[in-house]
């Protein structure tokens, strides 16, 4: 059994490769939900439905949000009327949205996205961190945004100052999947938006300090795989490196996998922590994902 700490973006490529080289049904996936919230009525937990769609074989692979093939219909005709939405949302990517709204309402958010996943023909689990509603605020040079104005409307541009979010209480079964796994993997997510709100919940750190944990970097040379990371790394003081994200988990973090690109990294990391590979971690096809599942999983 293999526990996931997982964002929206990084971590779904390589959970791509791990499902094809891995048993689907042990893997259980904690994923982030501090960046959900409601648009246009609707409950938006973008992150899980990445994981969902990525494990369903219907993410759009180009854009790692929303379904491939989608049509935009709903979202064209608010714009027409005069309701424009700061997402873009896909008509079969809102229909999930719209079920998994009124089966919160009933149920909450685990028991909802259970409910999905098996819906999907879903062998894993995918676990939301929270029950709870939780927000990030970016606190930046033009005032405090949520995270979707920030990323989205501001095109993270504007300075970042400080990342808050709200603290929430883990979902039920969190601390018991980290606990009962073989291996914990830390995918390439945004380490400050996406992992560390896991990270930070009660009795998760203590959890994975007891456990055999592996990340892969987020980032290669000083450029994040992806969002702004690294806005958000110098925010908190932390270099925008390789060696910064080490600093972040080092922890509970017993295995750090960076890029060929970082090799000269490799024995500063090693300072900090026991065991360090270099390997390419730039997953552009899916024989690198493959591969480097194969990887982590040795």
């Amino acid at each position: 059994m293999i526990a996931i700490l997982s964002g929206g973006t990084g971590t779904p490529k390589l959970i791509q490769g791990i499902k094809n080289v891995y048993n689907p049904s042990d893997l259980n996936i904690i994923v982030n939900t501090v960046e959900n919230d409601y648009f246009s009525g609707v409950y938006v937990a973008a992150d899980i439905d990445t994981v969902l769609y990525t494990l369903a074989d219907i993410i759009n692979d180009e854009t790692w949000y929303g379904i491939k093939g989608d049509t935009f219909f709903t979202n064209e005709s608010l714009e027409k009327l005069d309701c424009p939405e700061l997402l873009r949302i896909g008509d079969q990517d809102r229909a999930t949205k719209i079920q998994k709204t009124i089966l919160m309402e009933k149920y909450g958010l685990s028991k909802a996205v259970d409910i999905q996943r098996k819906k999907m023909g879903i062998e894993s689990k995918v676990i939301p961190m929270s029950d709870e509603h939780s927000e990030i605020i970016v606190k930046t040079d033009i005032g405090h945004l949520k995270f979707h104005e920030f990323l989205i409307k501001h095109q993270t541009k504007p300075k970042v100052f400080e990342i808050e979010y709200t603290d929430v209480n883990p979902s039920s079964n969190i601390i018991e999947t980290i606990e009962n796994s073989e291996m914990v993997i830390i995918g390439p997510s945004n380490p400050i938006t996406s992992i560390l709100p896991i990270v930070n919940l009660e009795g998760v750190e203590k959890a994975l300090k007891n456990s055999y944990v592996v990340a892969v970097s987020p980032i290669i040379g000083n450029n994040p795989v992806s969002g702004p990371a690294g806005k958000f790394m110098e925010s908190m003081g932390y270099e925008v490196s390789s060696f910064g994200v080490a600093s972040i988990y080092k922890s509970f973090l017993d295995k750090f996998v960076i890029d060929v690109v970082d090799t000269k990294l490799k024995n500063n990391i090693e300072n900090i922590i026991e065991e360090v590979l270099v390997t390419n971690t730039n997953m552009k096809t899916i024989s690198d994902k493959e591969e480097l599942a194969r990887i982590l999983l040795e």
